[in-house]
């Protein structure tokens, strides 16, 4: 095991402001394209500038770019957010697809420090579980391994009192099938 761990800031994993609860706020708040016009390992920094550029600010009118030609420098990427937290992506010899997703990503990103933070947590346990983590399906039938989906069966709620309606249904049919049994007995007996 590396040690490089060691060297990247701690973080707690938090969602910023409830995000997506009402409405969506994108994170990015800048995004920074430095290229030069004249070196090679730009060239696909200069095809988005001109490609794609102008699209992505209008599908995000909520993220200020900043494009800023450089001498005999390599095309980077740097990108700011909300909460202060800066990333760079170095984006030599890149393809224009590969930057297009490269700002897609920054775009969609919660935070700068998503990737670049060692998460710390707020518990601690000298043994974990040797079953690992509870999920929905833990103490399931093993049939519903082998089940069609969507199923009727399966997909009902367990435990749920039987609804009005259900209720009037059940005592329809009941007596349903007691007006039968008279009405066949009778005619049976004469």
């Amino acid at each position: 095991m590396s040690n490089s761990h060691l060297f990247l800031k701690s973080a707690f994993p938090r969602a910023p402001l409830a995000n997506g609860v009402g409405r969506y706020v994108c994170q990015l708040q800048r995004i920074t394209l430095k290229y030069c016009k004249n070196h090679g390992s730009s060239k696909g920094m200069r095809e988005f500038l001109e490609n794609d550029l102008v699209d992505f600010s209008r599908a995000n009118p909520g993220v200020v770019v900043y494009v800023k030609p450089r001498r005999h420098r390599t095309a980077v990427m740097s990108a700011e957010y909300l909460d202060g937290d800066r990333q760079w992506v170095n984006c030599g010899n890149s393809t224009r697809d590969e930057i297009r997703k490269w700002v897609e990503v920054l775009r969609t990103q919660a935070t700068g420090a998503a990737g670049g933070a060692r998460l710390r947590k707020l518990w601690h346990t000298d043994v974990p579980s040797v079953q690992g983590p509870w999920t929905p399906f833990t103490h399931q039938h093993p049939s519903t391994n082998v089940a069609q989906f969507p199923s009727e069966e399966l997909g009902r709620v367990q435990g749920q009192p039987q609804t009005a309606t259900e209720v009037l249904l059940e005592m329809f049919k009941a007596q349903q099938l007691e007006s039968g049994d008279k009405s066949g007995k009778t005619e049976g007996s004469s």
